[in-house]
């Protein structure tokens, strides 16, 4: 499965916190379980998962967006929370 985007029911959307260890964990080809210290960082290292959910709530006025890096990729989560994933050419991790 690609994660083509095909979806049976529209009203089940994963908070956008699921979402980015989700794509980091396809990115590295490991199931998201596996995205654990001490190899990965956790994700609150970087940024608050509720406040990053609590961004992308239910508000049909929002249009803004967060980048951020996380576990050596540039995470962008759009308005819509859609997750994108682009590898970290600075090499910079904070931690």
């Amino acid at each position: 499965m690609d994660g083509g985007g095909d979806s049976a029911d529209g009203t089940v959307r994963r908070p956008p916190s699921r979402a980015v260890v989700e794509a980091v964990a396809e990115a590295e080809e490991i199931s998201p379980d596996e995205l654990r210290p001490p190899e990965y960082e956790p994700l609150h290292a970087v940024v608050d998962p509720e406040a990053l959910d609590a961004l992308f709530a239910d508000r049909p006025t929002a249009k803004s967006g967060v980048s951020f890096t996380f576990c050596g990729y540039d995470v962008s989560v759009d308005e819509d929370g859609t997750v994108s994933l682009s590898e970290n050419s600075a090499g910079d991790e904070s931690g």
